[in-house]
């Protein structure tokens, strides 16, 4: 019965597994996982956009996608994981998200008890296809992860092929009163150029600390305000008395969009392009009459 069993089941998923994280360590498996705890919420997305949500057996503390995950045991946040209870859970692959120190700590403790976990990065388009790939290999999911990858560039260039000039000039707002905008190196500002805007703060980082008299120099065509867990409560332009002379205040052009799929590197990403592409379209409207 056992030899009929395993005839069933293809070669390929019997074969050791080796994928090459972002930190350059290669993951090795002896099969496809089946046990998976993601320590960042976009990893849960990634993998339910691939069919593979079954393979989720925990959750951080704050994730709600896909909402299969609510019923999940809880493990910590993403920074502060609780490693004893991951241990007791034995996932088969840990993922973690790259890009700051102490995100590295978990990793290591885990790693030193024997568990494999990957560490990617998450920062442009690019780098959310090349994990869709990796991940489907991890997940014997690699002619999903083709067909999304696939759908997603597709969408990408036809909505870049719908963009004419001109470019607004986009301010991205991540947080205030203290003012946090996204910088160059950030998921949204790639956003924001794919949709046919350009992010006036030129800066190279994920996120910009910057004063309101810097955000007056710059006077955007267009203000989007993220609200999430980052900036759950916006402050309505109207009680930012220095915020009333920025020309898209009095055209009408500040918009509320949501963190989760603006800030967040994940399958959304894309309805992040297609929300600010009809947005940037009827600014178009506006000043070519």
């Amino acid at each position: 019965m056992l030899n009929l069993f395993l005839l069933q089941i293809p070669a390929s998923a019997l074969a050791a597994i080796f994928v090459t994280d972002d930190q350059g360590r290669q993951i090795s498996l002896d099969a496809p996982a089946t046990r998976i705890i993601a320590l960042y919420g976009a990893f849960n997305e990634i993998l339910a956009d691939l069919g593979r949500e079954d393979l989720l057996i925990a959750r951080t503390a704050t994730d709600d996608l896909p909402a299969s995950i609510k019923a999940k045991p809880s493990i910590g946040t993403h920074l502060r994981p609780n490693a004893e209870l991951i241990l007791g859970l034995a996932p088969d692959l840990v993922i973690q998200l790259g890009g700051r120190g102490e995100a590295m700590e978990p990793v290591r403790f885990l790693e030193k008890r024997g568990l494999n976990v990957a560490v990617f990065d998450l920062e442009n388009f690019e780098q959310l296809f090349s994990v869709m790939e990796r991940l489907g290999t991890l997940t014997a999911s690699t002619d999903q992860a083709a067909k999304r990858i696939a759908f997603m560039r597709s969408e990408l260039a036809r909505i870049e092929a719908a963009n004419t000039a001109p470019r607004p000039r986009i301010f991205f707002e991540a947080r205030y009163p203290t003012l946090l905008a996204a910088g160059q190196g950030s998921m949204a500002s790639e956003i924001l150029y794919r949709a046919g805007g350009e992010n006036c703060v030129a800066a190279p980082d994920k996120l910009v600390r910057l004063g309101e008299e810097e955000l007056l120099r710059l006077d955007p065509d267009i203000y989007l305000v993220q609200e999430g867990p980052m900036n759950p409560r916006p402050v309505p332009m109207a009680e930012r008395h220095l915020f009333r002379t920025l020309a898209c205040v009095k055209s009408g052009q500040v918009h509320t969009v949501d963190q989760k799929v603006f800030s967040r590197p994940g399958p959304r990403s894309l309805e992040a392009v297609r929300q600010l592409a009809t947005i940037i379209s009827n600014w178009k409207k506006e000043v070519r009459p």
